[in-house]
Formats: C-alpha cells, structure tokens, sequence
C-alpha cells in the first residue's frame, strides 16, 4: 500500500486549513507538482487528499463516479446560493434535472445563440470611450450576464446588471470565506459579513424569482430553459417542478452561465495583451474566414487558432479551479488507500501544470493545441470536469468565449494597463483578483 507525503506546514487539531486560507492555489500546486500522485490533506475532523494523478482523478470523476459524492463543505456552502441545482444535486434527481436541461444546449439552438453573443459583445464594444481605462474583467461580467439572461431565461437583466455582478460577488466571497473558516461565525449572526450576504441572496433572489412569477403568469416565450423546466413532469408522480425547484436551477443558470466565461474571457485578454503576436495571428485568422464579416457558430470551426487560444487559457485559469468529492465507501485504487468518508480534492489548476503532460507548463501557448496528444483525453485537461457530471453548457461557453472575443479584437486594440498585478483569486471561480484593465483604441 502507497504511503502519501502529508502536506508540508501542516499543525496539530488545525491540519492544513491555515494553509489553504492562506493560499489554497498554493497547497494544491504544490501537493500535485512536488509530492506525487496523491498527498494528505489533514483537515480538522476528515481526511483529505489531493489527487496529482490524472489517472486518479479520471477514476474518480468518471470510471467509479457512484463512490464519490458532492457532500463536501465547498458544496455545502454553494448550496446556501444555488440549493439543489444542476451543479450541486445528486443521483436520481440530478439525472432527471439534466434530461429536462439537456435540450437547451443542443448545437441547432447554439446558432441562435451565437447572434445574440456578437450583438451584445458589438453593442458593448459601442459603448467604450476610446483611450480612457476601464476594467475588462467587469466588462465581460456584464456581457456575459446579458448573454445568458436572453439565451436561456429569455429575460433583458441588463438594467440590474450592476446590482446582480455586485450580489454575485458578495456571495462567492462570502461562500470561499465559511468554506475555509469554519469556525467562522454562523450566517444567522448579525456580522456585517453575514449582513451582506443576505442582501447579496435577497439580490439575487429578487431577480430570479421575478422571472418565474411573471412565466407563471403566462408572460414570456415557450422555447427557452426556463419554459422547459416549467413545463416538466415527474413520469412517475406527474408534478411539475415547484418554485423552489425551478429557483435553484435559474440560480445556477445564472452563476454557471456567465460568471465562468466573464472570467475565462478576462484571463483571455491578460494573456493576449502580453502576447502581441498572438494577437496579430488571431487578427490575420479573423480577416482570412470572415473578411469584415460577423463571427457566428457556423465559422467557430474555421477559427481554429482562435479555438486553440481559449483553450490554452483555460489550461492556465480554469475558472473551476479545484472539484472537491467524499468518499462513499473505502477504495484502493492503483495502490492508494482512500477511507469512507475522505475528501478527496481534483484541482485543474494543479493538473493542468504537471510538465509531464505540459511541456513549458507556464508558457502561454496556444500552438500545442495543433498536435492531438492521447493524455489529454484522460483527466489531465479538465477545464469544465469530466464524466457525467461535466458542465452541461461546455459547448455554450467554448462558442461564446471566442464569439465575444473575436468581435472585440475585430473592432478595438486593447492595450494593457502597465503595472498591474493579475494575481488570481479563487473564490468559487478563479478571478483576477484587482481585475484587468486595458485602454481601447480604434482598429
């Protein structure tokens, strides 16, 4: 039996959570790429490991997905936000969710879709005053909004894009700080912390359930997400979903739907500013398939550099940075011992810098993506998960990343703001914490 090297720093009673409060990219980094396959995470009152094998994690989060659950703390606390949701639901009942959800992201309704991403990413390039600073980052937070609230709930949230971006940080930051602060004080406290996180649910939950009181009242299309859910059965029972259900998976539709690709799209724009050839081949590319046409999912596949750049950005900044999971029942696998009830955490962050799978792990370089490597299909690229429990709007987000990014680039130069420090922050999703700022200038 493998014996695991227990994270270095790690005290008595406490374990490592002094450690991950302090830096938990850090600890994951560090436990995959200096300690081998799998390395102790001792945790007040759990065992935990951090898997740096992408065998590991495939077996984990796709061969024997039964034995490893979402009852983790992190999923605990996501469910203070987004209940019983696509993203945080289980067995049976999740199985059933992502049925009724799965037509909503068939690649025919994509097409549609894709009009909308460019509109948007036009009109809010026309809103730009050139030459004057401005932060990309929340830029893309209110496109990325505006995208997933007329795609899939049909709905213009634009006027309260501010309020909703703002209420989505409150609770992401709050959710991050009781994940690990456990001793923290409970949310029922009247501490400010506390305090701005229900007003960040009240927020929320406004505009959510807005949306199903006016669908309920017969106001609004039939084609979309939301109408879908709505119009569910049980085929066992025949009921429909109730408010709360259908409060949950909006919620998650929101979160997942424009939180993920607005942070993916403002590492993008970290990366390409800094890398002006880059910059030059996704413009020459652009120019070459669409002369000064509009992007659309019908020329995605004919931008493959383009295609090649968002990927190699989510190989440096997966929005997802680390998938926590608990042991139902005690497995060996490969020699490694994982005991009922263990945590077991799968950081993409980590794993997408092993130098066995990623040569120049550090370098920005989208040409790697031109060679088809076969372990890449094995758990070492992971940005949206892998297995059944993969992200539903995978393809969604891909098409609208280089949608939004191709119409800015076709339009502006973004020039980078010197001196900036794009240190990422790893909330639910990993942001960059001081945001980016750029100045835009006319093509």
């Amino acid at each position: 039996m493998n014996n695991p090297t227990v994270v270095p720093g790690s005290r008595p009673l406490v374990g490592a959570l002094p450690l991950l409060q302090e830096n938990p990219l850090r600890v994951m980094e560090r436990a995959v790429l200096e300690h081998g396959p799998v390395t102790r995470l001792p945790l007040p009152g759990a065992d935990g490991y951090v898997l740096g094998s992408p065998m590991l994690a495939q077996h984990v989060l796709v061969t024997n997905v039964k034995n490893y659950v979402k009852q983790t703390r992190a999923y605990e606390m996501l469910r203070m936000v987004l209940g019983n949701g696509l993203v945080t639901s289980e067995g049976d009942f999740w199985k059933r969710q992502r049925r009724i959800a799965q037509p909503a992201f068939h690649r025919e309704r994509l097409a549609g879709f894709g009009l909308v991403m460019t509109r948007a990413a036009n009109e809010m390039v026309g809103r730009w005053e050139l030459g004057v600073p401005f932060d990309f980052a929340t830029e893309m937070m209110r496109c990325t909004l505006r995208v997933v609230g007329e795609t899939l709930l049909s709905a213009d949230v634009m006027s309260q894009a501010d309020h909703v971006g703002a209420a989505l940080t409150d609770a992401l930051e709050h959710l991050i700080h009781r994940t690990l602060h456990p001793l923290s004080a409970p949310d029922w406290v009247p501490t400010g912390r506390n305090r701005r996180f229900h007003r960040a649910l009240e927020t929320l939950d406004g505009v959510v359930l807005g949306l199903i009181a006016e669908r309920r009242k017969g106001q609004g299309p039939t084609g979309d997400l939301l109408a879908m859910l709505m119009e569910s059965k049980d085929p066992e029972t025949g009921e429909g979903m109730t408010d709360a259900q259908l409060r949950d998976e909006a919620m998650t539709i929101f979160l997942a739907g424009h939180e993920t690709t607005a942070n993916n799209l403002a590492w993008t724009m970290m990366l390409v500013g800094q890398a002006p050839e880059v910059e030059r081949r996704l413009l020459a590319e652009a120019s070459e398939v669409l002369g000064t046409g509009t992007p659309s999912m019908e020329s995605v596949h004919r931008l493959p550099y383009g295609t090649n750049v968002i990927k190699e950005s989510l190989r440096l900044y997966p929005p997802v940075w680390s998938l926590g999971r608990r042991v139902v029942e005690e497995e060996v696998v490969d020699g490694w011992r994982f005991p009922k009830d263990a945590l077991l955490f799968v950081s993409p962050w980590a794993i997408h810098r092993l130098p066995e799978f990623w040569p120049e792990p550090l370098k920005f370089n989208p040409d790697r993506w031109n060679v088809e490597d076969p372990r890449r299909q094995h758990g070492s690229y992971l940005p949206f998960s892998m297995g059944q429990r993969k992200c539903i709007g995978d393809s969604f987000a891909m098409m609208e990343a280089q949608l939004i990014f191709t119409t800015v680039l076709q339009r502006v130069h973004l020039e980078l703001v010197p001196g900036q420090d794009f240190e990422p922050e790893p909330v639910i999703t990993l942001r960059p914490s001081h945001g980016v700022k750029v100045v835009a200038t006319r093509r």
